[in-house]
């Protein structure tokens, strides 16, 4: 499956699922009979109690293959056991799949001595358009004698028919066997799509990788612990599932303890939906640090658990926690979960629950390296009251990516299938959308500075539970709002602690913004609107509308938003690093002046100016209307833990022009020392405009000083104007931050000096498109580590799609319109009362 239709198959199948799992939310599940199907059987028989597994002898749920049952002629307590089907050619079970949404999928394997020489028994088997099981064998038969082997997947099936197909491996006397088989839908809630990263490094993933696609994947149990607790068998869990004890994964047995199972009722917060997570009594029970007080804590004072992982796979890891070994509420305990060695998340366990025994879990995506090996540890902090830690069950799934052989065709009847469903659905949504403008169309908002009107839905999802009306501070429907992105005030209270100003981290021109945690442990920065902070109502629609619409690698994501009262609140995703400008310079309070503070090196910089050039390309070509950010800046451009340059704050984003226009014409906005002066002229505005503001930065970089700097003596006051001066005279080298001097190669230089002019070219027709910039930024990174010395013709920017693998709807693009100039009709304002100052 290429990458673009598994995404387009992704994003259409977490839509259905969603609009699905409204209607499935708010009724309790109940496992449905269907499919527990006795293999190799003509009749039926009961397990865990409760379920039926009907014969599939005489079913006709197998379409093809050379089949034969075989009875286990041995005793067997479990009658399940005591038949099996053998497949001797690829064969397939068809089922029919009723309702969409995330299926339990489980196969029993019992080699019983009937079976014949388990070390012939070498197959596959694929379920949907997923390859479950690669080259499953029994080496050695004698290790499988005395029980059964359950595989068990969580797999996103859409209505239709379920292939299951067993293949054997092609060599001689090969064949596949299965004694039971289940399929049956998950409660909707069972798996979530969003989680916290982990890189293979061991730290946070700040970027898209963040986003697992989950609800369209398969999942993989490999291990299920019941921590400092008994075995679970399946007839104890809603779900029929086995969990294990931890002992055997445990490393450091002397500091860690089984506390004592909680006797009492599990808090209010424990309910139905809870419970299909995981049974009671993995709560009740759990691994306790245990010190004594002479003890000094440090690094390596922490409970650790080892577990085999495929090797450089990625993983979903839930931990389950439940505070039972505190005797009264405890606000006071936190303590550290460590995954590998560098991943530390801190668990505070009065976040979930006011009362004592409140179960919650905590959900983490891992790429594993190639050691083989996941480490889970958790351990006390030295400020918690009193200093333990503790964990209660452990789930680890492996992420399956390997395609069956019957994928093409699936994935083109699933395409099929959900797009149908999605159209349907989309439809309905419409006709509702269109009766709800009739209604309220008296008191529609004055539509915004900009033409986004169709925003899809969006990648990360929000509560809907506000109170409040929807309305904004005027008043106005949301009828232009993705209400899919809306966050509770309460939710925002909580994530910021009631806007703690420690967690005060900047503020522009829409007010502060606060670094923030969300109740699923996600890390958000957020920005609360304050009056007189010069942006209002319509950067705030025009933000949440431009970001839905748009999702990419190096433009910062809206979490959601919130519009209770008069509050106007916008989410993001946390970016570690801040801004650019705080990596180049700082401004004293008092007197205004700046002073170079950057550490990174001449290739970090490039980097981060080739990761910002691609946000703002990606705007003005990657989606069917152009976006003109209008607000290029180095506050505006942030920066991951990785440092890799995502764009941000689209409150003056205006559409592009028609295909038949040069230019859009609109006030003046942008922030003074930024500003393309055609733009200022003639009120004319056009994506040139942000390669104008662009090159700005493009110096700000290389300088490390203030746009503006009204300390400085005249002709240096503009950034622009005196780095061109010294640009045109060829010696740009003699304005750089003073870290970069004797570290930059002077080709690397030359040609990033002939970028920045040509971005600063006094009209927009004379400037290069965003993608020749971002080739000759790419160019510039090459040079630096070459000394080849490269003819003035090697550097034309002609034909630069080919070297930097732009899509083909690029090329349609190249060459750019010129916006001709001529004799220039329009007048010079002198104001510049529209200019938001910095």
């Amino acid at each position: 499956m290429d990458n673009s239709l598994s995404l387009k198959l992704n994003t259409i199948s977490s839509l259905l699922l969603l609009l699905s799992s409204l209607s499935l939310s708010s009724t309790a599940y109940t496992i449905p009979p269907q499919y527990f199907i006795n293999c190799g059987s003509p009749s039926s028989t009961k397990l865990y109690g409760l379920q039926t597994f009907v014969g599939d002898e005489n079913s006709g749920v197998i379409s093809s293959g050379n089949t034969s049952p075989v009875e286990n002629s041995t005793s067997s307590n479990t009658e399940i056991y005591q038949t099996a089907r053998i497949f001797r050619n690829p064969s397939v079970y068809e089922l029919d799949i009723a309702q969409n949404g995330t299926h339990v999928v489980r196969f029993h394997f019992f080699p019983f001595s009937a079976l014949g020489n388990l070390s012939d028994a070498r197959f596959s088997v694929e379920a949907s358009i997923f390859k479950v099981l690669s080259n499953f064998s029994f080496q050695n038969s004698s290790n499988y004698s005395n029980f059964p082997i359950i595989e068990e997947f969580l797999i996103t099936i859409p209505v239709g028919k379920l292939r299951i197909r067993f293949l054997p491996d092609d060599e001689t006397n090969s064949f596949a066997f299965v004694n039971a088989m289940e399929v049956f839908i998950a409660p909707p809630d069972l798996i979530r799509d969003a989680t916290i990263g982990v890189s293979r490094e061991g730290r946070e993933a700040n970027d898209d990788s963040r986003l697992l696609f989950l609800l369209s994947s398969a999942l993989h149990i490999i291990h299920r612990i019941n921590v400092g607790g008994e075995n679970i068998t399946s007839n104890s869990d809603k779900l029929y599932r086995n969990w294990i004890p931890d002992d055997n994964y445990l490393l450091n047995k002397e500091i860690a303890k089984n506390s004592v199972p909680y006797g009492g009722r599990l808090s209010n917060e424990y309910s139905m939906e809870l419970e299909l997570v995981a049974p009671s009594s993995v709560y009740i029970t759990a691994k306790e640090f245990s010190a004594s007080d002479d003890d000094q804590l440090n690094s390596s004072s922490r409970i650790q658990w080892r577990f085999d992982v495929k090797k450089g796979a990625t993983h979903l890891v839930r931990l389950h926690f439940c505070d039972i070994v505190s005797t009264t509420a405890n606000e006071f305990l936190r303590f550290n979960l460590f995954i590998n060695s560098n991943f530390t998340h801190q668990v505070y366990p009065y976040d979930h629950g006011s009362r004592t025994a409140a179960p919650f879990y905590i959900d983490f995506k891992v790429d594993s390296d190639d050691s083989g090996f996941m480490n889970i540890s958790v351990g006390p902090k030295n400020d918690s009251r009193p200093p333990t830690a503790f964990l209660n069950g452990l789930e680890i799934f492996e992420l399956l990516t390997e395609l069956g052989s019957e994928s093409n065709t699936t994935k083109r009847s699933l395409v099929l299938i959900v797009t149908g469903s999605c159209i349907g659905g989309l439809i309905f949504v419409v006709v509702c959308l269109i009766m709800l403008y009739f209604v309220f169309r008296k008191r529609k908002w004055k539509p915004a500075d900009q033409t986004f009107n169709h925003p899809v839905a969006p990648l990360y999802v929000g509560s809907t539970h506000s109170k409040s009306s929807d309305k904004t501070v005027s008043g106005s429907s949301h009828d232009q709002l993705n209400l899919g992105l809306k966050l509770s005030f309460s939710e925002i209270v909580y994530a910021t602690k009631n806007f703690d100003t420690k967690l005060v981290i900047g503020e522009g021109g829409f007010g502060k913004v606060y670094k923030g945690m969300l109740r699923n442990g996600i890390k958000v920065a957020v920005k609360r609107s304050e009056a007189g902070h010069g942006q209002g109502i319509h950067e705030f629609q025009t933000e949440i509308i431009v970001l839905s619409k748009i999702r990419y690698q190096h433009l910062v994501s809206l979490i959601g938003y919130c519009d209770e009262g008069d509050e106007m609140i916008l989410v993001y995703e946390f970016m570690e690093k801040g801004t650019l400008r705080e990596h180049l310079y700082v401004v004293e309070g008092e007197t205004g002046k700046s002073n170079p503070v950057s550490e990174l090196s001449w290739e970090e910089r490039l980097g981060i100016c080739i990761g910002a050039a691609k946000g703002i390309h990606y705007l003005h070509t990657g989606s069917s209307v152009a976006i003109i950010h209008r607000d290029i800046k180095s506050t505006n451009i942030l920066l991951d833990s990785d440092y890799v340059a995502k764009v941000a704050d689209f409150g003056l984003s205006r559409s592009g022009p028609a295909d038949d226009q040069t230019h859009v014409s609109t006030a003046v906005k942008g922030s003074f020392g930024y500003l393309d002066p055609d733009y200022f002229r003639c009120l004319q505005l056009s994506q040139k405009s942000d390669v104008y503001s662009f090159g700005v930065v493009l110096l700000e970089v290389v300088c490390a000083r203030p746009v503006i700097d009204q300390l400085l003596q005249r002709e240096e006051v503009s950034l622009a104007e005196w780095g061109m001066c010294w640009q045109r005279k060829g010696e740009l080298e003699k304005i750089v931050d003073g870290m970069l001097v004797g570290k930059i190669n002077p080709n690397s230089l030359r040609k990033f000096g002939e970028t920045v002019e040509k971005c600063l070219e006094e009209y927009g027709g004379d400037r290069p498109n965003m993608v020749d910039v971002l080739w000759d930024l790419e160019y510039c990174l090459q040079l630096q580590h070459t000394a080849i010395v490269r003819a003035p013709y090697e550097d034309t920017t002609t034909d630069v799609a080919l070297g930097l693998g732009i899509q083909m709807n690029v090329l349609q693009r190249l060459p750019s319109h010129s916006i001709s100039m001529g004799n220039h009709s329009c007048s010079f304002s002198e104001s510049i009362d529209h200019v938001r100052e910095l």
